[in-house]
């Protein structure tokens, strides 16, 4: 099917118009917080968006599918494993990978969520706590986009409790043998490699399994309502054998997924703000050009209201998220603050994104215009790297001292 512009509505804003548009829309001027090197790679990013994503991706989300063939593009620009350090990964700071994601995530989720699965995910497993054979084995071709990665922790009655998993993989002499299952995991039917997290005698443990070995199956979820332009599968693992080379040596229990999951966590509160600045621009745009009444509707004092909600909203996440990044970059960043910005950003990006719709009337329902695409793909960002319920909790913990998992 072809998405055609519909009757009655406005083109979206052009990108040099997106330009004065994000000037106006960054009242605190935090752009000049940002250093030149910065800048750089987020404007390496934002253009990459405007000409390779804002013109195909109505398609894409319409046809569900995702556009594998972009994936060598980002592995040239270094946008893949961009902030780990040699094996071919770029080595950039946690300001600059946070930055890319918010620009990734203004074209859509999921292909920031790519970005977050083949690099904070995949590629960090092996980074921390692979062997020094398996990184130079696979790192360099992840880093180029030639090796795609997924990470299968999730599991169909394990998702904010992996304790509860059952994944198990014994010991067969110099072998591992994995059964089990995993579920919501993005990229599982294209990638070439499965970082598989299982039960062992030993504690729980983490598997770089290739996804051609006998008894991997990885199947694709859908119809889905959100996250339409990317990949989520099931995976069955019925009795995989793979040789003990290719366990994780350096990850023993729980600490393994979660320091990944903190990774892409971050990226998370980052890439939010970016589907939220793009509603906001869009609608911005939207309300300066449609009249009612014989006035723009920007002109209207409930509109205005609105808006600068809106921008008020965006600014104080993207505080929250260069002043995370700082702490990383300066290696003092406690993971409890990651969830300050992963729960307030997403709930405030899924706010804007709705808001932004409403704005839109009509029109606000088609492809035409990216809010309501939006805030379907926010509701799987929302989920996924935890809930607003398990982020609460943590920070809960933190403020009591009391733990309430359980």
């Amino acid at each position: 099917m072809t998405v055609a512009p519909t009757e009655n509505t406005q083109a979206p804003a052009a990108p040099a118009d997106r330009d004065e548009l994000r000037r106006r829309i960054d009242v605190l001027g935090i752009e000049a917080q940002l250093t030149s090197d910065e800048l750089a790679v987020r404007d390496t990013a934002r253009r990459f968006v405007d000409e390779r994503i804002r013109p195909n991706i109505a398609q894409w989300y319409e046809d569900a599918r995702f556009p594998v063939e972009i994936v060598p593009e980002l592995g040239r620009l270094g946008l893949l494993g961009m902030h780990l350090d040699g094996y071919g990964c770029p080595g950039r700071s946690a300001v600059e990978y946070g930055l890319v994601g918010m620009e990734l995530e203004a074209g859509d989720s999921g292909l920031r969520t790519f970005v977050s699965v083949q690099g904070s995910l995949a590629m960090s497993a092996i980074h921390k706590f692979g062997s020094e054979e398996q990184k130079q084995q696979y790192l360099p071709g992840m880093a180029r986009g030639e090796i795609i990665g997924c990470f299968g922790l999730t599991e169909p009655k394990a998702g904010s409790d992996p304790a509860g998993m059952v994944t198990y993989a014994r010991r067969d002499g110099d072998h591992w043998i994995i059964s089990g299952e995993k579920r919501w995991i993005g990229l599982a039917s294209i990638a070439q490699l499965a970082i598989i997290w299982a039960k062992t005698d030993e504690g729980l443990r983490g598997f770089i399994v290739p996804t051609d070995t006998p008894g991997f199956t990885a199947r694709v979820l859908e119809p889905k309502l959100s996250m339409r332009a990317s990949v989520q599968c099931e995976i069955e693992l019925d009795e995989v054998r793979i040789p003990d080379s290719l366990r994780l040596p350096e990850a023993t229990g729980y600490r393994g997924p979660f320091s990944c999951l903190n990774e892409a966590r971050y990226g998370i509160m980052w890439g939010a703000l970016g589907a939220a600045r793009d509603c906001l621009e869009e609608v911005l745009a939207y309300t300066s050009e449609r009249r009612q009444f014989g006035t723009p509707i920007a002109a209207f004092q409930l509109t205005q209201r609105r808006l600068v909600e809106m921008q008020l909203e965006l600014q104080k996440g993207l505080l929250v998220a260069l002043h995370t990044g700082r702490l990383k970059d300066a290696g003092t960043l406690d993971p409890v603050q990651i969830s300050v910005g992963k729960l307030n950003n997403v709930r405030a990006a899924i706010e804007i994104a709705r808001d932004a719709r409403a704005m839109l009337g009509g029109n606000g329902i088609t492809l035409d215009y990216s809010p309501l695409r939006h805030a379907n793909n926010l509701e799987s960002v929302r989920t996924y790297e935890g809930t607003d319920e398990v982020h609460t909790l943590i920070l809960g913990r933190a403020l009591t001292g009391h733990a309430a998992f359980s």
